[in-house]
Formats: C-alpha cells, sequence, structure tokens
C-alpha cells in the first residue's frame, strides 16, 4: 500500500476514535493555533498521544511531573491537566521563544500557576534539580540527547516511577542497520544502554496514527 494511502488510513482513524473519545477543548485548540501562529514546528503530540500521556500520569497518581522538550506547551497542558490540586510540573525547553508561546498558551489554559518553565540546555536544567523527585517524565526533546536525559530522569525519578520518552521508532528506521542520523542514533544509543540497566524495566511500543509511524519507550525505576 503506498505510504500516502497508509497515512490517510491512520489519519482517518486517529479522528474517528477521538471523536468518540476527546471532546474539542478550546485551550488545547488555542496552543496548537498559538503555536502555529507563531512559527513553532508541527512536531507535538497528537491528540490521542496528549490524552494517553494524561491518562498514563493520572493512572499512576503523579503529583510531580517533569517534561524534557516544551515547545508550546501542548504536551505540558494534558499532563499538567492530570495533577491534583497541590500538583507540580517542572518542564524544560532550550528556546525562549518557544518558552514564551508556552508560558502563553499555559495561562490561556489557567494552568500557569502549576507549571514552571524552566529555559537552557534541558542537560543542565536536568543537573540542577534533586534526585528522586519526580512520579512521572515525559522526554521529547532533541534526540541526540535522548540517553543524557534518560539518565537524568532516572536519578529524578522515584522509585517506581516512569519515563516515557517519545519518537524511538521514526518511521522503523531505528531498526534498520543502513539508516543513520543523529536522531537515529541518538535513539540506538538509548536502547543499547538500556539492554545492560538493571536499575529500570522499559520496553517500546509501535504507534501509528496522525503523526505517522513512531513509537515510544515505557520504562519504570525499580
Amino acid at each position: 500500500m503506498p505510504q500516502t494511502r497508509q497515512q490517510e488510513i491512520w489519519e482517518r482513524c486517529d479522528a474517528y476514535h477521538n471523536s468518540f473519545l476527546i471532546p474539542s477543548d478550546d485551550a488545547l485548540e488555542h496552543a496548537r493555533k498559538n503555536s502555529d501562529e507563531n512559527g513553532l514546528p508541527a512536531i507535538a503530540v497528537s491528540t490521542a498521544q496528549g490524552k494517553f500521556l494524561n491518562l498514563l500520569a493520572r493512572s499512576i497518581g503523579a503529583k510531580k511531573i517533569l517534561e524534557v522538550g516544551t515547545l508550546g506547551g501542548y504536551s505540558t497542558i494534558w499532563l499538567a491537566r492530570a495533577l491534583p490540586a497541590n500538583g507540580k510540573l517542572i518542564t524544560a525547553e532550550l528556546s525562549e521563544k518557544h518558552a514564551a508561546v508556552a508560558q502563553s498558551n499555559l495561562e490561556y489554559a489557567g494552568l500557569a500557576s502549576k507549571v514552571k518553565i524552566m529555559v537552557g540546555p534541558a542537560a543542565d536544567t536536568l543537573t540542577c534539580l534533586p534526585e528522586d523527585t519526580f512520579d512521572f517524565v515525559f522526554i521529547d526533546a532533541d534526540k541526540p540527547g535522548n540517553l543524557t536525559y534518560f539518565l537524568e530522569a532516572k536519578r529524578l525519578v522515584k522509585r517506581g516511577g516512569v519515563i516515557i520518552v517519545d519518537n524511538v521508532v521514526r518511521d522503523g528506521r531505528v531498526a534498520i542497520p543502513t539508516e543513520s542520523d543523529d536522531n537515529v542514533e541518538g535513539v540506538r544509543r538509548l536502547l543499547e544502554h538500556l539492554k545492560t540497566d538493571k536499575e529500570v524495566d522499559a520496553t517500546t511500543i509501535g504507534t501509528v496514527g496522525e503523526k505517522g509511524y513512531d513509537g515510544f519507550l515505557y520504562a519504570v525505576r525499580l
């Protein structure tokens, strides 16, 4: 089947299921529109993926969440909504422009009081945070930094806490030996590390949908 046809099917499936399970949402739609109008890249998680992150965080009763890679705050809104009234989310973003757009979107969503955006290289930001602080970590930043971010996340997350890493399948290219670029190699370095890391248990789940063919890594700190 041609790739364009596959993509049409995946997009139609997402739209169909979302029509039953995810109501239209002014704050989320505003975040997408505002991000687009400010020229941010259209690389945020899909609607279904955002809801999935929300459900995962709620299912473990997360009270403190760490996000690596804020972009326009779309996934941040989903995650912040999973928190209890006294919950907190810290999100690390390299770009001052992206952080400003995200802050605006969070304020529109009424979540600014729950979220702190830390601007600067995430590798530096994470080293400043205290260990065993977070219940849930979502990593969706530059892929060459995956292993660095994961190792810091493992230090920062509590025992039994969850770490999610996005974009680890990359249209199947990660598993094709002849395929290579900085993003693919960033995923491979993480997988190679996890092969012998006894402090976590992890699996990769492939996904298809409006964002194409990709997948995420789900890890639990032991």
